[in-house]
């Protein structure tokens, strides 16, 4: 079992970290978006897509760098508790509450790919004047939500390895 979870934290953990890294220069993109549309605003015709346009990117910036996040640790704790406890201690909470995680993301992906197939079979439309199809962004939020899960899970081998003493 140590193999599998050593192969499945080395592949995922490697996916997790190069996403992250790319999707890190999001951010350019965004401001290049909500750039144009002061511009665009200022000198030209208002554009219609620049707010929807600006807003997917932040979408896909956040949930395709949240297991990024997960993997670096820099996700939102509460420390009351926490910072006291040994390395030991927080792995058996940490092993508790991915078990949450894990219910919850597997809920939203169920929940995500029943709406992406639904924007996929009728052609989804945003109700805005742009009227952009939604299946791009509803695949991304679908791709994100599962490398979440996938970090979760490579996340509760790590700590059940560590609460074995196992060094992966």
């Amino acid at each position: 079992m140590s193999g599998f979870m050593r192969g499945y934290v080395r592949i995922v953990d490697g996916v997790n970290y190069y996403i992250g890294r790319v999707i890190m220069y999001g951010i350019f993109v965004m401001m290049g978006i909500l750039l144009w549309s002061s511009i665009s605003k200022t000198f030209f015709l208002p554009s219609m897509w620049t707010l929807e346009m600006a807003q997917f990117a932040l979408v896909a910036y956040y949930i395709m760098g949240g297991p990024y996040s997960i993997q670096l640790g820099s996700n939102v704790r509460m420390d009351l508790f926490y910072g006291r406890w040994s390395i030991t201690e927080r792995a058996w909470v940490d092993v508790f509450t991915a078990l949450f995680l894990i219910f919850f993301l597997g809920v939203l992906l169920y929940g995500g790919i029943d709406s992406l197939l639904y924007a996929l079979q009728y052609n989804e439309r945003s109700p805005t004047a742009w009227r952009p199809v939604l299946w791009p962004i509803k695949t991304i939020m679908c791709l994100g939500i599962l490398l979440m899960l996938l970090q979760t899970i490579s996340e509760l081998f790590k700590d059940i390895a560590h609460i074995k003493g196992i060094d992966l």
